[in-house]
C-alpha cells in the first residue's frame, strides 16, 4: 500500500472501531435500563429500534453528502456525535431523556458507513486490502466495546460507565484530525461518472438512480438486507438479557465483586465474528455468493433452534451454539455486501450501499422492537424459534436468487443445455 492508502485505511480503521464499539455496547446497558427505568423489554426494544432506524434512514443522505462534500468531515462528525450521545445517556434522568439520547446516537451513527466506504473505494488503489483492514478494525471494536462495558459495569455505576465511553470518541477525533490524504486518489481518470446535474446530488437524480437499482435481483437482495437486519438486531440486542437468565451463567462472586459470566460470553461470541467475516469473504471469493448466503443462514437457523436444547445439555454445547451465532451473523456481512454489489450496476454502487444500510439498520430496527415484544409476551424459547424462522426466510430468498436471477445459474444452464445456446 502507498502512503495515501495507508493514511485512508488508518483513518477508516479508527472510525470503524469506534462505531462498532458503541453499537454493540448498548445491549449490555439494556439489561440495566430495564431495572433502572422500570419498563418492559418491549419499551426498551422500541427505543433502541428507533435509534437503529435513524441509522438506516440517514444512510442514503450520508452517501449523497459524501458525494457532494467528501467523506472526512462526515466521518469525524459521526464519531463526535456518538461520543456526545453517550454523555447524554449518562445524565438521562427519565426514560424520555434516554430516548432522546438514543436518537442522537442513531442520527450520528448514520453518517458513518456510506461515507467511509465511499472514501475507501474512491481514495485507495489497493481497495481490497483497505476494506479488509477496515473490517478487521470493526470487529475489534465489536468485541472490545462489550468486553470493556462488562468489566466496567462490574465495578462502577452504569452512568459513570456511559460517561467514560464518551472518551474513545474524543481520542478518535483527535487522532483522525491529524491524518491527511487525497480522497479521490483511487479513481481512474478514464472512469465514467454520473454528471452532477443529473446524478446523486439532487433529489430527482437520486430518484432516477433508485429506479435503475430497484429491478430484478436487486429487489430480492434488498429484501434480504432487511430480513437480516430484523434477525441480527433482534438477536444481538437482547442476547445479553437472555444469556443472563440462563442458570449456567448465574453471577459469580470473586474478590468481593460480582461478575456476570453472560456478559463475557456475549463479548466472546462477538469476537468470533471477526473470524466469521474472514471465512465469509473467502467463501464468496471461491464460490457462488448465493450458495454462501444459503449455507450461512441455514447455520443460523440450526443455531437459533438449538440454543435452549444446548443450554439444557451442557455448558460446552451451549458455548458452541453461542459461538456459532456470533460467527455466522458476521460471516454473512461480506457475503451480503458482495451480493448487493453483484445485483447493482457498478456506477450506482454508492447509492446501493446507502440502501444496504437503510435495509440493515432501518428496517432492521423493527427487529429490536419485535424482539422486545416477543420477550415481553412469550418465553425465551419461543424467541429463538421465531428468530430461527426469520433466518429461514433469508434461506428461501437465497434460493429464489440462485435459481431465478443468478447469472451463474444461467451460465450453468447454457453450458449443460445445447438448446439454450
Amino acid at each position: 500500500m502507498n502512503g495515501n492508502d495507508r493514511a485512508i485505511t488508518g483513518f477508516a480503521m479508527i472510525a470503524h472501531l469506534t462505531f462498532h464499539l458503541y453499537e454493540l455496547t448498548i445491549p449490555l446497558f439494556i439489561v440495566v435500563w430495564l431495572v433502572v427505568f422500570d419498563v418492559s423489554a418491549a419499551v426498551i426494544g422500541t427505543l433502541v429500534g428507533v435509534g437503529l432506524a435513524l441509522i438506516g434512514l440517514g444512510a442514503v443522505v450520508s452517501g449523497v453528502l459524501a458525494d457532494e462534500y467528501g467523506s472526512k468531515a462526515l466521518v469525524m462528525a459521526s464519531i463526535l456525535g456518538m461520543g456526545i450521545s453517550f454523555l447524554l445517556i449518562s445524565v438521562s434522568p427519565t426514560i424520555e431523556a434516554l430516548a432522546v439520547a438514543l436518537f442522537v446516537w442513531g442520527a450520528a451513527s448514520s453518517l458513518y458507513h456510506p461515507a467511509a466506504l465511499s472514501l475507501l473505494t474512491r481514495g485507495t488503489e489497493e481497495q481490497g486490502t483497505a476494506l479488509a483492514y477496515h473490517g478487521v478494525a470493526g470487529n475489534v471494536g465489536t468485541a472490545l466495546g462489550p468486553f470493556a462495558a462488562a468489566v466496567l459495569l462490574t465495578f462502577l455505576p452504569w452512568r459513570q460507565v456511559a460517561a467514560l465511553f464518551a472518551f474513545p470518541a474524543l481520542v478518535a477525533v483527535l487522532l483522525a484530525a491529524t491524518v491527511e490524504f487525497d480522497e479521490s486518489a483511487g479513481i481512474d481518470d478514464d472512469a465514467t461518472s454520473v454528471p452532477t446535474e443529473s446524478g446523486l446530488t439532487d433529489f430527482l437524480g437520486v430518484l432516477r438512480q433508485s429506479r435503475v437499482l430497484f429491478t430484478g435481483g436487486f429487489v430480492v437482495a434488498f429484501v434480504i438486507m432487511m430480513v437480516h437486519g430484523v434477525y441480527a438486531r433482534g438477536v444481538l440486542s437482547f442476547l445479553p438479557e437472555i444469556l443472563a437468565g440462563v442458570p449456567r451463567f448465574d453471577p459469580v462472586e470473586l474478590v468481593g465483586e460480582t461478575f456476570e459470566p453472560s456478559q463475557y460470553v456475549y463479548a466472546g461470541l462477538l469476537l468470533l465474528g471477526g473470524v466469521g467475516q474472514y471465512v465469509g469473504g473467502k467463501w464468496t471469493d471461491r464460490g457462488s455468493t448465493e450458495r454462501a448466503l444459503i449455507g450461512t443462514y441455514l447455520l443460523l437457523v440450526v443455531a437459533s433452534i438449538a440454543f435452549f436444547p444446548a443450554a439444557d445439555a451442557g455448558l460446552a454445547l451451549l458455548l458452541l451454539v453461542c459461538g456459532t451465532l456470533g460467527f455466522a451473523i458476521y460471516m454473512s456481512a461480506p457475503i451480503r455486501q458482495a451480493l448487493l454489489a453483484k445485483y447493482s450496476p457498478p456506477d450506482v454502487h454508492g447509492l446501493a450501499f446507502g440502501y444496504f444500510y437503510l435495509g440493515v439498520y432501518g428496517a432492521g430496527a423493527v427487529g429490536a422492537a419485535f424482539a422486545g415484544v416477543v420477550l415481553t409476551y412469550a418465553t425465551p424459547e419461543t424467541f429463538f424459534v421465531v428468530f430461527g424462522g426469520i433466518a429461514a426466510i433469508v434461506v428461501a430468498l437465497g434460493v429464489l436468487l440462485r435459481y431465478n436471477y443468478s447469472t451463474e445459474n444461467a451460465d450453468e444452464t447454457t453450458e449443460s443445455d445445447p438448446a439454450a445456446r
